[in-house]
């Protein structure tokens, strides 16, 4: 009898002890590191063949993750880049189309000053389940000349160490972040964190690092500091990979690599060294910034592939397959929040509407596909022969790239033509007006002023005639909220708490504007895009 008994206990105790493990030790949540290089072209690594620079840790990181070869970035310069990784948004439904300058500058572009503090981050809905997060390195979500930006923590960070913040913000040092990385994971490595890494390199003004400068002191000089740069921003990646080993949570991270924007054009002659008050630095200009694209046409600044697609190097060892490169998937910038809040098991909230989808089994390394249309927008700089688009597409295989007013277009099959060398516009009329009307009708959607709650009155004085523009906008904006919240209830006249079009419309039918532009107007409130207008969305149109 106490032989059975005995034999009956051997034999359930892997069962109890399965049961105990499951009850008592439940997945931990992924602790995650996002590194966003600047300025940092997709052919400016040694793993996707460049010739002369040499990025190991880089190289490391693919070997034991996969390398997604079709990543777009959603604009071609820094702040909306960011703004779009950041709120998996497109950056123009902030009215962010350039970099973040001074304030005046912002004004004459039509933007704000610093990105909407309500606006949902990654690094909020992570914080919320417990993730400690962090953000090291460059900010540039506002302007050094602009006072009252919101800090970092108001986006949802625990701590931060920046540089390209806002006025009187201490600067940190620009080769500081991977040690400041390294630290924070040491003295959080028994709980999740998260922690955005935006390095320097390779933006101007160049500052490399002497010891790397001697490295490559064989090269001519215009390489010499472009390669020390690289191995500046390659051994920053060392570091962070280094310091998640000496802590014990590699195995439990995710390490995504990428860059905000395709690499700077080169300057045809040297300049004076570049001071950028920003940053706090002092360096080499453009005219060393000789990065590669790889083969893509265009550079920063273009909606051309060369300008917006980047590298994209993602580890999570034993869910994403090692050694691996998908050259296949669609993936953009917006996705990189709904996919690594699914990574992490958070719920995204029912009022969050992204412009990104969920591709966590695509860096899992299942077959997947992005479903919906891309969209860009440029605002900037109109120059031959790649910086003309001001609005881009994608639907599947084809881009589709044109002006304003539609009237110069461009037509890529771009998984067979990645360098857009062979414009097929006018073999494929059908596809040209199918992707043409999807990007018009998505611009009718954004908005056309800044929120007046995200512009720095202060900085737009009184001494220049246009801020005193800027200071009526922003006092303007308590105004409307009361007019327009009775106009909502006399134009839902079934009462059912919503506005068709056809509501809408004969609401507005004494106000000024065509019917075109009613429509235009009416998506452009219609933020959750369902055909109708709740009251929020009428009443308060620039929210988020």
């Amino acid at each position: 009898m106490r032989t059975l008994a005995l034999l009956t206990a051997l034999l359930l105790a892997p069962l109890a002890a399965f049961s105990a493990a499951d009850t008592l030790k439940p997945a931990a949540k992924p602790n995650i590191v996002f590194i966003y290089a600047d300025d940092w072209g997709w052919g400016d690594l040694s793993c996707h063949g460049h010739p002369w620079l040499k990025t190991p840790n880089l190289d490391r990181l693919a070997g034991e993750g996969t390398d997604f070869q079709q990543f777009n970035v959603l604009n071609p310069v820094c702040s909306p880049s960011r703004t779009a990784l950041m709120t998996g948004h497109y950056p123009a439904r902030y009215s962010i189309h350039q970099h973040f300058a001074a304030p005046q500058q912002n004004q004459e572009r039509n933007m704000p000053d610093w990105l909407d503090p309500k606006a949902p981050t990654l690094a909020r809905f992570l914080h919320q389940v417990g993730y400690r997060t962090a953000h090291f390195g460059k900010w540039h979500l506002t302007n050094r000349q602009t006072s009252g930006a919101p800090l970092p923590p108001a986006y949802g960070y625990d701590e931060a160490a920046v540089f390209n913040g806002g006025a009187s913000w201490p600067s940190a040092n620009l080769h500081g972040s991977a040690a400041d990385t390294a630290a924070f994971i040491q003295a959080n490595k028994s709980k999740p964190f998260f922690i955005n890494v935006w390095l320097h390199e390779s933006h101007t003004p160049h500052v490399p690092t002497a010891e790397s400068m001697e490295k490559w002191k064989h090269l001519d000089e215009q390489k010499q500091v472009y390669a020390a740069v690289i191995t500046d921003g390659d051994n920053a990646v060392g570091t962070i990979l280094d310091a998640l080993k000496d802590a014990g949570v590699a195995d439990n991270t995710i390490v995504l690599f990428s860059s905000d924007n395709g690499p700077e054009s080169t300057a045809l002659k040297k300049s004076p060294n570049k001071l950028d008050p920003d940053a706090n630095v002092t360096g080499y200009d453009t005219y060393y910034s000789v990065g590669s694209s790889g083969g893509l046409r265009g550079r920063k600044r273009s909606l051309f592939e060369g300008g917006v697609r980047v590298p994209f190097i993602v580890r999570w060892p034993g869910h994403t397959p090692a050694g691996a490169k998908n050259g296949t998937t669609a993936f953009t910038a917006v996705d990189v929040l709904p996919t690594l809040c699914a990574a992490a098991g958070v719920t995204l909230p029912a009022d969050y509407h992204g412009d990104g989808e969920n591709l966590l089994p695509t860096i899992q390394g299942q077959p997947s596909a992005r479903t919906r249309p891309i969209f860009w927008q440029w605002n900037g700089r109109d120059a031959e022969p790649d910086w003309w688009p001001r609005l881009a597409v994608r639907e599947g295989d084809w881009k589709l790239l044109l002006t304003d007013d539609a009237k110069r277009v461009q037509l890529h099959r771009v998984t067979d033509d990645r360098a857009e060398s062979a414009d097929v516009a006018k073999v494929h009329p059908d596809i040209v007006a199918r992707l043409t009307k999807l990007v018009l009708d998505w611009k009718a959607t954004l908005p056309l002023k800044p929120d007046p709650a995200c512009i720095s009155a202060a900085d737009r004085t009184e001494a220049n005639p246009k801020g005193r523009a800027a200071q009526a906008l922003v006092d303007s904006a308590k105004k409307p909220m009361v007019d327009r919240a009775k106009a909502f209830e006399r134009m839902d006249a079934n009462k059912d708490g919503s506005l068709t079009l056809e509501e809408y419309k004969a609401g507005m039918k004494n106000a000024p504007g065509t019917p075109a532009e009613l429509d235009a107007r009416f998506k452009r409130f219609d933020k959750d895009r369902d055909g109708k207008l709740t009251r929020d969305e009428f009443v308060n149109p620039s929210g988020k």
